[in-house]
């Protein structure tokens, strides 16, 4: 990789690790307690929350028009969702094994704690909590998909790739046949060294 690069990728890294840092400060500032993958929130947080709970037949009575027609269409989506899920584990408990790539920690993608929040009322609880298993396991599917890319094809594409998962920056430039050959064994090496805890 290019040492400029390099650098470029090390600088977003610590960017994002100051991020978190700012944001663990944020949640303490809102006396959010963490324990064990568990949230607490001091009884007077909890009180003041509740302050702001719409009820539910007023939330449901007061919707627009658009989130009421938009909503089965919205839930429709929950089977693929399911399917794609359960796809996902054969998939990578059957190939990652197979390639000598770690497995990854399906828990660390889906995160719902968003439960714990006193001002949210039971069908928006719902609907997070809907948000939050398509968000982690569209997370989880793009972990997946990473690791198999750098398995199989390291090679950068010659056009800008949106939001590309954390490998891609590691694979050889576009063209660059050598580097390509020369450097297969050591990215597909590094897949079996993997944290399984780690935080891409």
């Amino acid at each position: 990789m290019n040492e400029k690069i390099g650098e470029l990728i090390e600088r977003v890294r610590q960017l994002e690790e100051d991020m978190e840092q700012e944001l663990r400060r944020r949640r303490l500032a809102l006396n959010a307690d963490f324990e064990d993958r568990r949230i607490r929130f001091e009884q007077e947080v909890l009180e003041q929350q509740r302050r702001f709970k719409i009820g539910l037949a007023a939330y449901i009575l007061g919707a627009d028009w658009r989130h009421a027609v938009s909503a089965p269409v919205i839930y429709s989506l929950i089977f693929p969702l399911l399917i794609l899920d359960l796809f996902l584990i054969i998939y990578q408990y059957t190939c990652f094994p197979l390639y000598g790539i770690t497995r990854i920690r399906r828990r660390d993608y889906l995160v719902f704690d968003r439960t714990h929040l006193a001002y949210l009322n039971l069908l928006e609880k719902i609907n997070c909590a809907y948000c939050s298993y398509a968000s982690g396991l569209a997370a989880y599917l793009r972990e997946v998909v990473g690791r198999t890319e750098q398995y199989w094809c390291p090679i950068k594409h010659a056009r800008r790739v949106l939001h590309a998962h954390p490998y891609y920056s590691n694979f050889t430039d576009y063209g660059d046949a050598p580097a390509y050959r020369e450097g297969l064994q050591a990215l597909r090496s590094g897949l079996a060294a993997l944290d399984t805890h780690e935080k891409k």
